[in-house]
């Protein structure tokens, strides 16, 4: 039987879309000029996080929209993923475990940008036990919330793709690593000198997603009956 289309968007422009809006929305709070304000991290002092959120309210917003935008991108990206995987015969329950994964990653970005937003809303910061309160809660929804997830959206697809020769070797082994990293990033909670291990499977992640996601798209489903079926 001959090789139906697979209806659905671009997995690798969704990964960019994805990446790009991050960043960007990152761009308003992080710099790397010496002695510029910066966004805080969770170890700095209480002082210096309520100081940030009442001096540069318009970054923090900036970053949440951009933030809040990126969700929706992962969203579409995971969904879609979970589907071409079994529309290209993967039977596994890898896929589904991806979907998980990119549903929760999806969940942290929202609510954490969401949170944001509050804390940049006029007044807010002016309650030093509030802000710090959220600032906690958005950090760490950002944080675990985020790595940890995004461990699983990743193993989830690299595994089953490995096994089926759908990705190349040292990307399928990248995957594999970066979904280690992430599952393993949830010890920062109780140490942590290892947060150091959330970025490393957010930034290396987005680059994962978008190598993944153009090689992907280039698969085309075996024509037997089984797998057309697949199609949507």
């Amino acid at each position: 039987m001959e090789n139906i289309r697979f209806r659905g968007p671009h997995l690798g422009i969704l990964a960019v879309i994805f990446t790009a809006l991050f960043l960007f929305g990152l761009s308003y709070v992080i710099t790397f000029t010496a002695g510029a304000p910066h966004f805080p991290s969770p170890y700095d002092s209480a002082s210096a996080i309520i100081a940030y959120f009442r001096e540069h309210p318009h970054d923090a917003l900036m970053c949440a929209c951009f933030h809040f935008a990126s969700a929706i991108p992962a969203g579409i990206f995971t969904v879609t993923a979970w589907r071409r995987l079994k529309w290209l015969g993967v039977r596994a329950v890898g896929p589904s475990i991806a979907l998980l994964g990119g549903i929760l990653v999806t969940v942290a970005l929202v609510s954490t940008s969401l949170i944001m937003w509050a804390m940049a809303y006029p007044g807010v910061a002016d309650d030093a036990g509030v802000i710090r309160a959220m600032y906690y809660m958005s950090f760490a929804i950002g944080g675990v919330g985020y790595s940890v997830p995004m461990g699983l959206l990743i193993a989830g697809i690299a595994i089953p793709a490995g096994f089926m020769g759908l990705l190349p070797r040292w990307l399928v082994v990248f995957g594999v690593i970066l979904g280690v990293v992430g599952e393993t990033s949830w010890l920062s909670l109780i140490f942590p000198g290892l947060v150091m291990l959330i970025p490393l499977t957010r930034f290396p992640g987005f680059i994962w997603l978008m190598l993944a996601g153009f090689m992907l798209a280039k698969r085309k489903a075996a024509s037997t009956p089984g797998l057309t079926t697949e199609v949507g």
